[in-house]
């Protein structure tokens, strides 16, 4: 601030203001001043000045997979919320990856950012009773813990299993086949345990389940190739534990020939991802509110900020059915 100050003819105090308190500045002096921090070359180092000031104005936010639209959502969600407390966010990509996640943490707590919200892989890690996170105030997305005292914002997966069921057995399905995995992750067997138990009120109806080995679609192609093993004829309806395993499910199938979707088989996904609103075939699916979950945890985050002895709370945000052609059929109509 020195040298700006020689260069610019003005006193350091009058610098400082430029940069924090502008409505305090004369409007050709403010300009005089950012015209020599640019001709100088100088960059705000906002880093230092919040650990000189004992706080920041940044939001670490750790992604699960920005390859998949409901988590882009919900950084939208977060994006929102924080910037209208005039603060920012950085984003970091896990890229399910569980290596990666951990360095992101790691990065975000050296760095020294305001919190840190977190949409984890759903790894031991995320259930271990350590994190490499000391200090930061931190809240989970998409996940609520069992073992942690933390803030959490999550969906109803029991509920989202049971739209999808309720949905195929209104349209007068009754051979339904829950399709997903690993089982070892909590969504996808919640997702499955919904589904059964709607299924179960119903003595007409049969419910079976394959584990696939994720949730992408060459998983959903895998899992079409034992259906067809198996013989089509044993299901008329399946739901997918994801939209992108329903995309792969119906491209085999419908490649297979003999086999249509929806008139034979009907077939819904979970995630409202984007890619699956546009497909060919768009998926009948459960749609999680990406956007709203950011922004709750985003709000759980400030709060958590502004007072650290508030109690830790889990919100759970509820799902909706998105019904499309691939149970309705020509019923379906895009908006």
């Amino acid at each position: 601030m020195t040298d700006v100050a020689r260069h610019a003819g003005v006193a350091v105090g009058t610098v400082s203001n430029t940069l924090n308190n502008p409505d305090k500045v004369a409007e050709t002096t403010r300009r005089r001043v950012l015209s020599s921090i640019a001709e100088l070359g100088f960059v705000r180092n906002d880093a230092a000045r919040s650990l000189a000031a004992g706080s920041s104005t940044t939001i670490g936010l750790v992604i699960a997979d920005l390859g998949n639209s409901f988590f882009v959502d919900i950084a939208r969600g977060a994006d929102d919320a924080v910037r209208r407390r005039r603060m920012n966010v950085l984003i970091a990509n896990s890229d399910i990856d569980t290596d990666r996640e951990l360095r992101n943490l790691e990065v975000f707590e050296q760095s020294r950012v305001a919190g840190i919200i977190m949409a984890p892989l759903d790894t031991p890690l995320a259930r271990s009773q350590v994190l490499p996170i000391r200090s930061t105030p931190t809240v989970f997305v998409n996940f609520e813990s069992q073992v942690h005292k933390l803030p959490a914002v999550a969906v109803d997966e029991h509920r989202g299993g049971a739209l999808a069921a309720a949905h195929l057995l209104q349209l007068g399905r009754r051979r339904i086949l829950f399709a997903g995995g690993p089982m070892f992750l909590t969504a996808v067997k919640e997702r499955r345990e919904g589904a059964q138990a709607e299924i179960a009120g119903h003595p007409d109806a049969t419910f079976d389940s394959l584990e696939s080995q994720g949730l992408n679609i060459r998983h959903g192609r895998d899992i079409a190739r034992e259906i067809l093993n198996r013989g089509t004829d044993r299901y008329d309806a399946m739901i997918a534990a994801s939209d992108l395993l329903a995309i792969g499910l119906t491209q085999v199938l419908m490649e297979a020939g003999g086999v249509r979707v929806p008139e034979d088989i009907a077939v819904t996904g979970y995630d409202d991802n984007h890619f699956a609103s546009e497909s060919s075939l768009p998926i009948t699916t459960i749609s999680q509110p990406g956007e709203e979950m950011g922004r709750v945890a985003a709000d759980l985050l400030l709060e958590r900020i502004a007072d650290p002895t508030v109690p830790a709370r889990t919100i759970v945000l509820p799902p909706r059915l998105i019904p499309r052609r691939s149970t309705l059929g020509s019923l379906w109509r895009r908006d």
